[in-house]
Formats: structure tokens, sequence, C-alpha cells
């Protein structure tokens, strides 16, 4: 049986989650509509809108139909205006349920929507394991998790009018790491070359160290020369950084330090504020 298909979906304030409570259904632009669609269950991330109780995902619904409605439909107590007809998805969920424990964030960051599984949804200790990218990522993650090598994952950098996702940030004391896992049939040709490249140039300019990692020496040197290779590169830009505590480095591929990361960096910190009106 296939894994049920999970939307994470960013809730924009109190007054959303007292309408998702309430009504049972929450709203999605249609020319926003997510690429993995429709999803069989949404969960809930809640933004710095909700204080002490922010970034993270606490709540979650089984989807029980989707209808395409105008916004006046939804609101019909609203003015007219230029959005009343402006079209949404409605998905109505069977009931507001809680997680066993909120997935939390280790770093805010804008978040929209997140594409998972169920599994994943259900077992994640934080954000960074809900992410459904690709097999080479989890593998990667895995390995950089049993030896708490704490990264960002599908890190979002943002340069004039493009967006990119970086599929691994680590944040340095001396510099910042983007680690990308390169499936073999997608990186061929001349062409993504050029996109890869011009890429590379457009991420380093903004100050990022770039390294890349094709299919075979994920899957098959992943301990042996990737982890290596990451650790010598964080090591070169002066250790994790780890909360003001001694930087942690790496020397042969072992840990000098046990301390569990938390990466807080006042300078790479994002906010969900530029995301209020995606789904407004």
């Amino acid at each position: 049986m296939a894994d049920q298909e999970v939307l994470v979906a960013l809730l924009r304030d109190k007054k959303d989650y007292a309408l998702l409570k309430g009504e049972g259904w929450y709203r999605i632009p249609i020319e926003h509509t997510p690429k993995r669609w429709p999803p069989d269950i949404i969960g809930f991330y809640q933004p710095k809108a909700f204080g002490a109780d922010a970034f993270r995902i606490r709540h979650y619904g089984k989807v029980l139909k989707i209808d395409q409605v105008e916004r006046r439909s939804l609101f019909p107590n609203e003015f007219e205006s230029s959005k009343s007809k402006r079209m949404y998805h409605q998905i109505h969920i069977e009931r507001l349920e809680q997680l066993p424990r909120p997935i939390p964030t280790r770093l805010t960051r804008p978040i929209v929507f997140i594409p998972t599984v169920w599994t994943k949804f259900i077992q994640a200790e934080e954000l960074n394991d809900l992410f459904d990218e690709s097999p080479l990522e989890d593998i990667l993650w895995e390995e950089l998790k049993q030896r708490k090598i704490m990264a960002e994952r599908q890190w979002p950098v943002f340069l004039k009018d493009l967006n990119y996702i970086l599929d691994f940030a680590f944040f340095c004391n001396r510099g910042k790491l983007d680690v990308e896992t390169d499936g073999d049939t997608y990186h061929i040709g001349k062409e993504q070359g050029a996109r890869d490249n011009k890429r590379n140039n457009d991420i380093e300019a903004l100050g990022w160290h770039v390294m890349r990692f094709n299919s075979f020496q994920i899957r098959e040197q992943s301990i042996k020369y990737c982890l290596q290779k990451i650790q010598v590169s964080i090591t070169n830009l002066g250790g994790l950084i780890d909360d003001g505590l001694v930087p942690r480095k790496f020397i042969e591929g072992k840990s000098i330090s046990g301390q569990q990361l938390s990466l807080f960096d006042e300078k790479e910190t994002y906010t969900t504020d530029s995301e209020s009106d995606f789904l407004d």
C-alpha cells in the first residue's frame, strides 16, 4: 500500500486557526497549487503569529474533499474587492487532530508548503525530517543525523529575482556550506551543466561554498568519501555554529565535540512574514 500523501501548509495566524477549528476548512489559491496534489492529509505549520507556540507543526487533519470556490463564497461578509473573484481550493478536513508531539523547526525559515508522506510526518523529530525530495537526500540526511552533523534541508536563498533551494545548508563560523545531491540523469548534458555552473556562481557570489556529490558517491561512498569531505569543509570553515559554545570541528572523520548542535545564527534567520500575501 502506498504511503499517504501529506501536505504541510502555513497556518498564517490565529484567525485562520479559529476558522480551521470552527468550520473545518483551509484555503489555497488555485494559482499556487502545490506540485504534489491532492493531499490525503494536511498538516499546519505555525509561524511567529502564534507567539510561544510558534515555529512548529502541532495539528493535522484528514482531507474529506476539496472544492474550487471564489473568495466571495469563502468570506461572504467581506467587502467586494479585486480579490473577490479569486479562485481557491477549499480543503475540508474530517477533524483537527493534534500530533503526539509537535514538530519544531530549529531555524525560523520561510515555509508555505512542504509535501511529504505520512510515515515521515508521524515519525519526524524536527522539520528537516519531513522533506521528501529525493532518496539521495534521505540517504545523506540519515548519515548526517547519526553523527549529529546538523544541516538545514531545502534551505531557500534569494538573489534579486531568483530563488534557489539548497539541498543541505551548513552554517559555520567562517562561512556557509551548500551540499548538493545530483541525480545522474538530471544533471547530465551541456544544458543542465550550464545551469548548474550558473547556479554555483550565483550562490558562491552570496558567500556560499558549494559541494556536489553524484548518485554513486552517495549510495556507495557516503561515509568514506561524502561525509569525510563535508567534515573537512566544515573544519576549514571554522566549525559548525553551536549556540556560542566551542565550534564543532572534525579530524579524520571523527567529531571532536559530542555536543548537540542548534545552529541559531541571527544573520541567517528568516521569518514567514514574506509569505503573508501568498495564501491570502
